[in-house]
């Protein structure tokens, strides 16, 4: 026996209309004291993404090429590496530089929006070094709590 998918309960009420004038809408305008939000979103996830912070922490010290920055982050795969690299080149925090040797020599390296944004990331790193005690605790702790 197999479920079929029949139209019921399409015999809803009409919304409620207004005392006069045609049936209002919703202002399509968003809250304008969010306007920001979604745009702060997409930058936020893009530079808070584990890999980028871990390129851009690699790039803030002079241009690398692929494989270095492959060799230097611990556990990158070469399509993630690759994908981060787009979308930060994309942000327009790095540049990608072709040189035209045998075989083709590309080089990475942070723009200038891209090095205004390696003290905040390297705060960032040394938040998260200093805290990880406290956070693994934190978590065992929980962990525990929520296991019984």
């Amino acid at each position: 026996m197999g479920t079929f998918l029949k139209p019921e309960n399409t015999d809803l009420p009409a919304p409620p209309r207004p005392a006069s004038g045609p049936l209002q809408r919703p202002d399509p305008m968003p809250d304008p004291n969010h306007a920001d939000c979604r745009g702060v979103a997409s930058v936020l996830s893009r530079v808070g993404d584990k890999w980028s912070v871990f390129v851009i922490m690699m790039l803030s010290d002079g241009p690398k090429r692929f494989n270095e920055l492959k060799r230097m982050i611990n556990g990158i795969s070469q399509r993630m590496l690759t994908l981060t690299l787009r979308g930060l080149e994309r942000d327009g925090l790095v540049t990608r530089t072709i040189f035209p040797t045998i075989p083709p020599r590309v080089d990475y390296e942070l723009t200038d929006l891209g090095r205004g944004l390696t003290r905040p990331v390297e705060a960032l790193g040394s938040w998260a070094k200093d805290h990880l005690v406290q956070i693994e605790a934190a978590r065992t702790k929980f962990d525990q709590r929520n296991d019984r």
